[in-house]
């Protein structure tokens, strides 16, 4: 990595500057000018880092993301990924879209510089959290049905049209590979079986971007365990609709990186947090 000029580094020391004293239109003035140069700052708890920018844009916050939700439906299907990690396992699930369907595909770079040239990639400097991911890729989108895949999952074959035209029956408000039903205690859910089911699970979550638009997940959910079955009770209640497990799909589910691979601290207090609110808001 190459190490900031010192033309490059006093800007940026006089940016920090300019932040303690609570000058921001300096501070951001003087960003510009730093990336003008060809070099991103970004703060610390220490001060700051600088490094290279990147050949395409990187932005600081997901409202700065382009927002189509306006537009009319372009496309059929769009297959959308974040990658907040593991870049490999991002690259398999996007080459695996791009070898067995005709699915757009729409990634997220949450902060790890992900790039692929089959893939439209949208770049965030940090990692915003599920929801807010999952919702700035809704805006962004412009198909008719909108698929959220997570990494894990290897496509071996067109599981999307298979998924899509489970949208043929308007009572459909979600559809996957994977689905569960609740517990009568509210505590536990059980793997489902094709048909109905109560909530369709992240490794394949499909929708109508209408929906997801007027209907996305909730804010609060930074994890996405239990965020898939609170976002499918409340497509459910918004729609009147219904969940709809398909037929196994030809998919392969890999190591599950989000769950086993993350700090097991937070992974448990966020999910805890999104289930007793799913419980709160849904259970009565």
């Amino acid at each position: 990595m190459s190490e900031a000029p010192p033309d490059v580094r006093a800007l940026a020391e006089r940016r920090a500057e300019a932040r303690a004293a609570k000058d921001f239109a300096a501070s951001d003035a003087l960003r510009d000018e730093i990336a003008s140069l060809g070099w991103l700052v970004k703060d610390t708890a220490d001060g700051f880092t600088l490094t290279e920018k990147p050949p395409y844009d990187v932005h600081d916050r997901v409202t700065d993301l382009p927002d189509r939700s306006g537009e009319p439906d372009t496309r059929e299907a769009t297959v959308s990924l974040v990658a907040d990690g593991w870049p490999d396992d991002v690259r398999r699930a996007v080459d695996a879209v791009r070898a067995h369907t005709t699915a757009h595909v729409l990634v997220l770079d949450a902060g790890i510089g992900f790039t692929h040239d089959g893939a439209e990639v949208l770049h965030l400097s940090a990692d915003p959290g599920w929801a807010a991911s999952r919702t700035a890729l809704l805006k962004a989108d412009t198909a008719r049905i909108h698929v959220a895949l997570d990494p894990s999952v290897e496509l071996t074959g067109d599981a999307i049209a298979t998924v899509v035209a489970t949208f043929d029956d308007e009572t459909v408000c979600a559809a996957g590979g994977w689905g569960v039903n609740v517990s009568e205690d509210w505590r536990e859910f059980h793997d489902g079986e094709p048909g109905g089911v109560d909530a369709i699970l992240g490794y394949l979550f499909a929708l109508r971007r209408a929906d997801g638009l007027t209907t996305p997940p909730h804010p609060k959910a930074r994890f996405y365990r239990n965020a898939d079955m609170e976002w499918s009770y409340a497509l459910r209640a918004a729609t009147g609709g219904r969940c709809v497990m398909t037929e196994p799909l030809p998919a392969t589910r890999h190591r599950h990186r989000g769950y086993h691979d993350t700090d097991p601290e937070y992974r448990d207090r966020e999910s805890r947090k999104t289930y007793d609110r799913f419980l709160k808001t849904f259970r009565k």
